[in-house]
């Protein structure tokens, strides 16, 4: 069974994350990846670690980089160029996340290579754009914080807190990708390649969606909340008798549906809390009558109650209950990769004639 992208071919002169996410997603979907690494260093992810695998492979390298091979290459030498060139003579889609006017200098720019091949794709991630930004380190820590994403994310105002994972840098991946997608699709209909940029900083503010159109529609800068949300009640993390439980009351008929299970009917009719515009503006005054209705009973309890009813709810996971929860659900969290020491997390896109593949694990150096 063919694959969707198979014929297609990928040099790949990304590193870390953004890039590597983007690349092993065209790999998984049956693209030919070639990703080039500096000669006895390689990825930085390389050595990210503790952990490692059973092989004494850097599991992070692991997580972004099957599907691939590995070409060691002095980019700063004339010979390593030209052995660059020759590789993108013949593939379609060309990936680099280094900081604009690097790949220029290194005559490896999107001008230099559509030379080498016409109808090239020719994909850039950078931090900050290739601008004003250009000379800003790109790191997701650092996005998150001048991007707003901590501004709103935290325990309490004044304790800006990141997320768990580098999620802008996930985020970017995901939009070089759609990008990358769009561009060959054009490049089907009319022969032409074309360049595709993103950047770190603009794909933070586009995934702040509700938070940022209520800037930019009603002039509202939001601020920590924790675990509630500004827009939605009871829509955030309460206390059980043993541990923390979410509750997302999206509408009325869920609400009213929640009230029932906790033994709270009449709430569903106190005309403090009757839409959900007055439960937002009476917050505070809801949750001190939900709380110690919850508390009576543990988080298993109420997620089976609430979940019968109708009522999205669930205990907060650790990595490995979230694995086990999935598994219980039939979706399918990890393959066994050929090569690879240890399972991984599977693709999470199924297709129902073109399924992605995992052909061989994350390359050794070269």
């Amino acid at each position: 069974m063919a694959a969707a992208l198979e014929g297609l071919v990928v040099v790949d002169f990304s590193r870390v994350l953004a890039g590597p996410y983007a690349t092993m997603m065209l790999g998984d979907f049956g693209a030919e990846v070639i990703k080039i690494e500096r000669p006895d260093v390689g990825d930085d992810t390389r050595q990210w670690g503790p952990p490692y695998d059973s092989d004494g492979v850097a599991t992070y390298f692991n997580s972004v980089n099957r599907n691939k091979r590995s070409v060691a290459l002095d980019l700063s030498d004339s010979d390593g160029q030209r052995v660059a060139r020759e590789l993108v003579a013949g593939a379609d889609i060309v990936v680099e996340n280094f900081r604009p006017g690097t790949m220029e200098k290194l005559h490896l720019g999107y001008d230099d290579l559509r030379t080498v091949r016409p109808d090239l794709i020719y994909c850039s991630i950078t931090g900050f754009g290739r601008d004003g930004g250009a000379a800003l380190p790109g790191y997701d820590l650092l996005v998150q914080a001048v991007g707003g994403l901590m501004s709103v994310t935290g325990t309490e105002p004044g304790d800006p807190t990141k997320a768990g994972v580098a999620l802008v840098d996930v985020l970017a991946g995901l939009h070089a990708l759609a990008g990358i997608l769009a561009a060959l699709a054009y490049r089907d209909r009319t022969g032409l390649g074309q360049r595709v940029d993103t950047n770190l900083m603009a794909v933070l503010l586009s995934s702040l969606v509700n938070q940022a159109s209520g800037y930019l529609g009603a002039g509202v800068v939001p601020s920590i909340m924790g675990n509630r949300h500004p827009s939605i009640a009871p829509y955030q993390v309460f206390d059980t008798a043993d541990r923390p439980i979410t509750v997302a009351v999206g509408n009325d008929k869920q609400y009213r549906a929640f009230c029932t299970v906790l033994g709270l009917a009449d709430l569903a009719d106190d005309p403090r809390f009757i839409t959900n515009p007055q439960r937002v503006a009476n917050r505070d005054a809801l949750c001190a009558l939900i709380e110690p209705a919850l508390k009576a009973a543990g988080a298993d309890h109420w997620y089976r109650r609430l979940t019968a009813a109708g009522v999205p709810a669930g205990p907060i996971n650790d990595v490995a209950e979230a694995f086990a929860f999935a598994d219980r659900l039939g979706i399918t969290t990890t393959v066994a990769v050929p090569g690879s020491a240890t399972a991984q997390v599977a693709n999470p896109v199924t297709m129902s004639v073109t399924p992605a593949s995992y052909r061989c694990a994350p390359p050794a150096l070269g």
